[in-house]
């Protein structure tokens, strides 16, 4: 997928760059796939603001994606290739033979046409899913489970993949996007390939207005706050700051916010990186 740069025939597009949207083959989404999405604007059940810096944006329908992939031994015909304003990711609709149709998070290079299967009698190509103790080690997968049979937690957004390292006993060894190699139950599933969309990193909105549209308000920075505002503002001039921190005082870097006493910590092999 390529990216799509403009003229500078306004002050808005001379910075944009966009993902070319043409090798999307329906601009409608199915209708029985579609539910109702509300927004909060940031607000509670009482109308109290409890997340700054967000409201406005277009509005948007949810779109029911099959993250399980239940219909085990069902050949699927891909019937498009879609936008879904909800991820960054596109999404395949697909119609089993048995006539039902639904959504999945379409991995990179699947075409309308392309069929696609689930289960132990599926093979190990792009757009299958295996369980992770049929699947070929050094594979790239991705909407990979957590919990067998809850659906794919994992490697979702745009251009994002994981990799099966080995098998340890009922543990699959997997490499994620964020380089942190953890156990994953070998009676989960995982789609094999990439997620798609890998141009999602290089777009740029271009102008103020664009990020409203997604539903996000402007962010005034910690530093240029007064002391009663934030821990990091106050002083004279331009002032560093201090300690890069939160508004409630949560340290941005270098405080470790996981729970140590968390029971998935054992199943984590390496960290990810900083």
């Amino acid at each position: 997928m390529a990216i799509k740069k403009y003229n500078p025939v306004t002050p808005g597009l001379r910075q944009k760059v966009t993902v070319d949207y043409s090798e999307l083959t329906k601009v409608k989404p199915e209708k029985t796939l579609l539910r109702k999405l509300t927004k909060t604007g940031g607000r509670n059940n009482s109308g109290k603001m409890t997340v700054r810096n967000r409201g406005g944006g277009h509005k948007r329908r949810y779109r029911v994606i099959d993250f399980q992939r239940g219909k085990e031994g069902m050949s699927a015909e891909v019937m498009s290739i879609e936008y879904d304003p909800n991820r960054t990711a596109f999404i395949a609709l697909v119609q089993y033979t048995d006539g039902e149709k639904t959504y999945i998070v379409a991995p990179d290079k699947l075409k309308v046409g392309d069929k696609i299967m689930s289960g132990d009698t599926a093979t190990p190509d792009v757009g299958n899913a295996l369980y992770l103790s049929k699947i070929p080690l050094g594979s790239s997968i991705h909407n990979i489970e957590m919990t067998p049979g809850k659906g794919g937690a994992l490697a979702r957004s745009a251009g994002t993949y994981g990799v099966l390292m080995g098998r340890e006993g009922k543990y699959a060894i997997i490499k994620l996007p964020s380089s942190e190699v953890r156990r994953v139950l070998l009676t989960c599933k995982a789609v094999i390939g990439t997620t798609s969309n890998p141009d999602h990193g290089l777009k740029v909105l271009g102008k103020a207005g664009a990020k409203r549209w997604l539903g996000r308000r402007s962010r005034v920075r910690g530093v240029a706050m007064n002391p009663v505002d934030h821990p990091m503002g106050g002083g004279e001039g331009k002032a560093s700051g201090g300690h890069p921190r939160s508004r409630t005082g949560v340290m941005a870097k270098g405080q470790k916010t996981r729970n140590t006493k968390k029971y998935s910590s054992k199943l984590i092999i390496t960290r990810r990186k900083k």
